[in-house]
This record gives structure tokens, sequence and C-alpha cells, in this order.
């Protein structure tokens, strides 16, 4: 496997040299809160941050930030136990609402999202507690928990989600993914078990290597690549 000092020189090659390479990675102060500050967080946060994914998701970003005073009025500001007790007739009633985006499955993910943050908050005591707990290294677990527990919440809607609220996690995009490929580290768009835990696998290594956070390492891989 390439060692992460040649994937950055690579990259810094593309770049016009390692210090507008390092002008282009995220600051993990700002992109990744401390264990401690992860505890804190409110549930209301959580089901807010879910709630905005899902809906960015093949959606253009900026039409849901605009609404997003509208959303929050909809849904209560995101109380979860509110939320998770919205009746039928409550979202049937949501889909007419012309100041969030009316798409019926992404307004009954709310509920859903909300009730699987309760069952969270049940056993852990809130969610931001549980992401305290989860082993950093362990992503690819976490992944699949926010897949299987949560709604519409697989994929890079689930990574978007756990980055934005201070979980550092690798993201796929397709340029990373295209660097992991010529890297030998998969074949193709991992979405197997197996390979999915050989890319968990390569980024422990590089973040072992070079003490860097996941966030960097997905964006020195990116622009690793044409």
């Amino acid at each position: 496997m390439n060692t992460f000092d040649s994937i950055f020189r690579q990259a810094a090659a593309r770049k016009g040299g390692a210090q507008a390479l390092e002008a282009l990675l995220p600051d993990p102060k700002h992109s990744a809160k401390s264990a401690a500050r992860l505890g804190r967080l409110q549930d209301s946060d959580i089901l807010a941050e879910m709630t905005k994914c899902v809906f960015r998701s093949g959606f253009v970003w900026k039409i849901i930030e605009n609404k997003w005073p509208g959303f929050e009025a909809a849904f209560h500001n995101f109380d979860v136990t509110r939320c998770a007790m919205l009746s039928d007739e409550e979202l049937e009633q949501l889909q007419e609402n012309t100041d969030i985006v009316r798409h019926g499955k992404k307004i009954l993910s709310v509920r859903r999202n909300a009730q699987y943050v309760l069952d969270v908050r049940e056993e852990f005591g809130g969610y931001g507690a549980f992401l305290q707990q989860w082993p950093e290294q362990d992503f690819v677990e976490l992944w699949a928990h926010l897949q299987k527990h949560g709604d519409r919440l697989g994929g890079q809607t689930g990574r978007y989600f756990l980055r934005f609220i201070g979980r550092d996690t690798p993201m796929l995009s397709e340029d990373v993914v295209k660097a992991l490929v010529q890297l030998g580290v998969v074949d193709k768009a991992p979405t197997s078990k197996k390979a999915l835990l050989a890319v968990q696998d390569a980024f422990s290594r590089w973040r072992e290597e070079s003490q860097r956070p996941y966030c960097q390492i997905s964006r020195v891989l990116a622009c690793s690549v044409p």
C-alpha cells in the first residue's frame, strides 16, 4: 500500500505545492468536535442535522438553507419527542406546506429518525453520548448503524450527517473512490462489508502514519487524482 507521504506528494504536485494543498484541507478544529463536545450535543440538534442532510440529498443545498426557518417551524424546532409523535394526518398536512420541501418520504423520515434518536437516548442518555463512546477507528460499523436504524441515512447522507455534526469520518466521493481504486485498496466503489473494511484499514494506516484526521486524508486522496 502506498504511504500517505507519497499520496500527499502526488496531490501537492497537482495542486501547486504542499502549501497550496494544505490551504485546501479542512481545519480539524472546525470540522470535528472533541469527544467531550459531542457528548454535550442536544438531541434536537442531532435530529435537525439528520433532517437537513436527508433533504439535501439529491437536491440543491441552497434551497434547503433558504427554507430552513420553515423547516424549524414545521417540525417544532426538532423537539425529538414532539416529532416522534407526529400523526399521519400531520405528516399529510406537511406535504402541503410550501415553507418546506414537500417530499413525502423525506417528511416521513423526520418522524422515523426522531424515534431512532429516542431509542438511542433510552440506551445511552443522548445521541451525543452514543457518538462519544463509539470507537473513532470503527467508522464502517457506525455507517452501518445509521443505515440500519435510521431512515434515509445510508451512504453519503449518513457520512455528511456525521461530518456536519462534528464526528470525524472519511467521505467516499467519486474522486476519493477513484484514488482508492488507483491505490489498489478496492477495485470499484466499495459497497460490500469486505471492501468497506479494506477502506477502513487503509484510512486507519494513513491516519496512524500522518497523524491527520480522516477529513484531511479524504481531501488529500481526492486531490491526488486528475
